[in-house]
């Protein structure tokens, strides 16, 4: 039996291009601890959650309107003994147009259930992309984790 990683899906009234556009305004919806690029291919951009959680994320895939992927490339969670659980990890929007509305598909591949940071891990993807990323492209205001001072 193969296992799962994590995955939700939401849907929106709105065009696939404000879906991917959302998406890759990174800033908006997941948080303002962000450092760099977040919407060209092939760019870097690190993340930071105190001295909990950081991450680089290199943008792999980058198809307007249809798909975004990012491949973690560093990872230090700090919450868990595998500091380094998501090195090597995949996190894809999947964008599709179903009837009238637009259907995002969320997976973290990679993060699977055997992950000592599932819970908490799915459970913040939950809200930023169920919640968050949602807000923000139905309403033009996310919810992202506000900016840290002493950051990276």
């Amino acid at each position: 039996m193969k296992t799962q990683s994590f995955t939700t899906t939401i849907t929106v009234p709105q065009s696939p291009e404000e879906v991917f556009a959302a998406v890759n305004n990174v800033r908006g919806w997941w948080s303002e601890n962000i450092d760099g690029p977040t919407g060209q291919p092939g760019a870097e951009f690190k993340f930071h959650h105190g001295d909990v959680h950081r991450s680089t994320q290199k943008i792999v895939e980058f198809v307007s309107g249809k798909k975004v992927a990012w491949h973690v490339t560093e990872a230090q969670l700090n919450s868990v003994s595998n500091k380094t659980e998501w090195v090597g990890t995949d996190v894809v929007f999947a964008i599709a147009r179903s009837g009238n509305q637009t259907e995002l598909r969320f997976t973290h591949v990679g993060l699977v259930p055997a992950f000592e940071c599932y819970d908490g891990c799915s459970g913040a993807w939950g809200f930023y992309v169920g919640e968050s990323l949602r807000a923000l492209i139905t309403t033009g205001k996310g919810r992202p984790e506000p900016k840290q001072e002493g950051g990276r």
